[in-house]
């Protein structure tokens, strides 16, 4: 912000004010005295032999001693108007003065605006760019959430399709422990129905592993849907704060000469 150097440092309005007035008081006595004189001059200017209200005096030719002499009237009304010009074009000096400083600091104000309008409006470009990002994000996000409830309907599905053949070969087994005495024998089909039981056992229990990692993903993924939800709503009051409220008030910044107090 430019600065300005006052003439007189430490002596402001106040002061000038004060000047002012001593000096207008000053010249009102002056002009008063001199009122008065230029009407008793007047009325002695029109008595003549024929005047009324004309008597003696015996006294009245001595000389006051605190009468002035023509010379020293001239210089005392001439000091009273030189030093109520002087005062006068101080004071217009310090208006100038004071003018400049406004209309500096005006200039430097609406400046000030405009960079912090120039801040807000990129601020705002961020918050919108972040904003779609998280939408997009969060778009794909969702996406994910359907192929994985997707991918455990299957994997239960799976699981359940290879449940009813694991009773069958388990029945089986449990049918054929009831073989009378000699019959109760370790044939091939009693290893490949056992070979079965664990094949599909594993099976099934890889498909459980699996289901259980599917719906931890998923509640992981639900995790981030809500976190990119909430964020998304931060980002979009943090917008409608700076846009509808920050700015709406910003646009009605005063102007230059309103600042500088003409309006």
């Amino acid at each position: 912000m430019r600065m300005h150097e006052c003439p007189r440092r430490g002596r402001g309005l106040p002061h000038r004010t004060r000047l002012n007035r001593d000096q207008k008081q000053i010249c009102e006595m002056d002009w008063s005295d001199k009122l008065e004189t230029y009407n008793i001059d007047e009325k002695c200017g029109r008595y003549n032999n024929q005047s009324t209200n004309i008597q003696f005096h015996p006294s009245s030719s001595k000389f006051e001693d605190s009468a002035s002499t023509p010379e020293t009237w001239a210089k005392y009304s001439h000091d009273n108007i030189y030093r109520a010009e002087r005062e006068r074009l101080a004071s217009i000096n310090l208006r100038a003065l004071i003018d400049n400083i406004l209309h500096d600091t005006a200039e430097d104000l609406r400046m000030q605006c405009d960079v912090v309008n120039e801040a807000f409006a990129r601020r705002c470009e961020e918050m919108e760019d972040a904003k779609q990002k998280l939408e997009h994000h969060l778009k794909k996000t969702l996406k994910e959430i359907g192929d994985q409830e997707y991918n455990i309907a299957a994997l239960k599905q799976a699981i359940k399709d290879k449940e009813t053949p694991l009773k069958v070969a388990q029945t089986r087994l449990y049918d054929r422990s009831f073989r009378p005495n000699v019959e109760l024998c370790r044939d091939s089909a009693q290893f490949r129905l056992i070979s079965e039981v664990e094949e599909l056992t594993e099976s099934i229990e890889a498909l459980k592993k699996k289901l259980l990692d599917a719906e931890q993903s998923l509640r992981n993924l639900e995790d981030t849907r809500m976190s990119l939800e909430k964020e998304i709503a931060v980002k979009a009051n943090s917008l409608f704060i700076d846009r509808q409220k920050c700015m709406a008030h910003r646009s009605r910044y005063p102007t230059v000469l309103r600042l500088a107090g003409y309006q």
